[in-house]
C-alpha cells in the first residue's frame, strides 16, 4: 500500500499517528505532508517517510500538489489519511480529484458542517436538538422566539467545544454574535440548550457496517468545563458498557448510516436527559480527543493509534476484550494569571490514587497557562473495576490544585 499521511505539526497526537503508520506492515511507500521542515520530523521516523512540506495543510490546492507529487513519484497513491477533524473536507476533496479511495466530499461535509449534520439526522427521524444557522441579529431573535432561552451558539464547523457559548438573554446574544463575528458570510450555529448526562460513543465502521463500539462519561459535560476554566474534570471509560449506552447503540448506528459513513473510527457526543430520552449532540469522523485514545489503549492493553492506522489503510479492526476501567483527570489552573505559580497536593493525590495512576503529564511551576480545554496537566488511571477507577479520579481532582499568577 502507498499511503500519504498528513500531520501538520508534531504534537503528541501527531507523533503517535506518525509512529503508528511507520510500524504498519504492508505499507511499501509512506509520504508525510506537514508544515514542518525535514529537520523537525522525529529522528526515529525520518528514514521511514518521504517528506513534503507545505504552508497550509487545510488548503486543498496545496494538499493536492503534495499528493500529486507522490503519485507521480510512486505511480499511484492508495490511501490519503489525516486525524484532525478540520482536515476531513480538504482530504476528501483531494481524494476526489485524484481518484483515491476513502471518505467522499459529501460525507465529509455531513460530518464537518454541524447545521447540515443536524438536518440530515432530523430527516432520518433521529433525536437531535433544534438548530438554525444565524447570519444576523434578526435570524438569531427569530430562533430564540421559536425555542426560548437558553440557547447554545458556536461556529458551524467547530471542534472540541471551542468558542461554544451559552446564551441566556438578549444582551448575551448580542455579545455572542459580536464575539463570533456573525454575518451572512460567516454564520454561526445555534441550538436549543439540552441538559443531561453527557456521554461519548466511539464506533468503528468498515464498509458501511459497525464492527466495534465503546462509550465514556464526561464528568461534568464539556460546556460546563468551557464556561468554568478553573474547573477540573474527568473522563471515565467504564470496564463494562453501561446499560444506557447499550440502549443508545442503535441510535448511534442509525446516525452514522444516515451521514453516509463507510470506514472510520468515529466520536459522537450524546445526552441522556432526566426523562430518559436521548439526544445526539454531534459526531466526528476521526479519532476522539480528551485522551480517549490512550484510555482505550490502557483498557484493552493494545495501541489504539496502531489499530486506527490499520483500519484506515487496510480496513481491518481487531482489538482484545476490555480488561480494565480507565479514566483521566485534567488539572486546570485557578486564578487570573498566565503562569503556573504553584502546584498543590500532588503527593497527597498520588498516595490516595496509588498504583491506579499509569500515565501522567503533570503541571509544572513556571509553565504558561494552557489555551486548551485539557488544562495544565493530566493523569490517567486504570483499575480492575469501574468504582475503583472513579475513586482514583476523585482522589486526583480532590487533592491537586494548580495556582496561576
Amino acid at each position: 500500500m502507498r499511503v500519504v499521511l498528513v500531520v501538520p505539526f508534531f504534537s503528541p497526537v501527531g507523533r503517535s499517528c506518525l509512529a503508528a503508520m511507520t510500524r504498519l506492515s504492508g505499507v511499501t511507500h509512506l509520504g508525510l505532508v506537514t508544515h514542518e521542515p525535514l529537520e523537525r520530523v522525529p529522528p526515529e521516523h525520518r528514514s521511514a517517510v518521504q517528506h513534503y512540506q507545505i504552508r497550509d495543510c487545510l488548503n486543498p490546492s496545496q494538499l493536492l500538489g503534495a499528493v500529486a507529487a507522490f503519485r507521480t513519484d510512486w505511480g499511484g497513491v492508495d490511501r490519503l489519511v489525516g486525524y484532525l477533524e478540520q482536515m476531513q473536507e480538504p482530504l476528501a476533496a483531494v481524494r476526489s480529484r485524484l481518484g483515491i479511495p476513502g471518505m467522499s466530499e459529501a460525507v465529509a461535509r455531513n460530518f464537518r458542517e454541524k447545521n447540515q449534520m443536524k438536518e440530515v439526522l432530523r430527516r432520518a427521524g433521529l433525536p437531535v436538538a433544534r438548530q438554525a444557522l444565524l447570519t444576523d441579529r434578526t435570524s438569531a431573535l427569530r430562533f430564540v422566539d421559536r425555542v426560548g432561552y437558553p440557547i447554545v451558539v458556536k461556529p458551524p464547523a467547530g471542534a472540541g467545544s471551542r468558542s461554544t457559548l451559552r446564551v441566556s438573554s438578549e444582551p448575551e446574544l448580542g455579545a455572542a454574535l459580536e464575539r463570533l463575528f456573525v454575518s451572512p458570510s460567516n454564520p454561526a450555529q445555534a441550538e436549543e440548550f439540552v441538559q443531561g448526562a453527557e456521554h461519548s460513543f466511539e464506533t468503528v465502521f468498515i464498509d458501511g457496517k459497525p464492527v466495534w463500539h465503546s462509550s465514556s462519561y464526561y464528568l461534568p459535560g464539556p460546556l460546563t468545563v468551557i464556561e468554568n476554566p478553573w474547573m477540573q474534570y474527568c473522563v471515565l471509560l467504564p470496564r463494562e458498557m453501561p446499560q444506557v449506552a447499550q440502549a443508545f447503540r442503535p441510535t448511534n448506528v442509525a446516525a452514522l448510516e444516515a451521514l453516509g459513513l463507510n470506514t472510520a473510527l468515529t466520536h459522537m457526543e450524546w445526552f441522556r436527559l432526566g426523562s430518559g430520552r436521548t439526544v445526539v449532540s454531534e459526531v466526528a469522523a476521526r479519532p476522539p480527543g480528551v485522551q480517549l485514545m490512550p484510555l482505550m489503549s490502557h483498557a484493552h492493553e493494545c495501541d489504539f493509534w496502531s489499530k486506527w492506522a490499520e483500519l484506515m489503510v487496510f480496513e481491518r479492526w481487531s482489538v482484545p476484550p476490555r480488561k480494565w476501567a480507565t479514566g483521566v483527570a485534567f488539572f486546570r489552573g485557578q486564578g487570573r494569571g498566565r503562569i503556573v505559580r504553584a502546584v498543590h497536593g500532588l503527593e497527597a493525590a498520588q498516595a490516595a490514587a496509588g498504583d491506579a495512576v499509569v500515565d501522567r503529564k503533570l503541571p509544572r511551576v513556571g509553565q504558561p497557562r494552557s489555551d486548551s480545554y485539557e488544562g495544565e496537566g493530566w493523569a490517567i488511571v486504570r483499575a480492575e473495576t469501574t468504582p475503583q477507577a472513579v475513586a482514583a479520579l476523585k482522589a486526583l481532582v480532590s487533592n491537586v490544585r494548580v495556582e496561576l499568577g
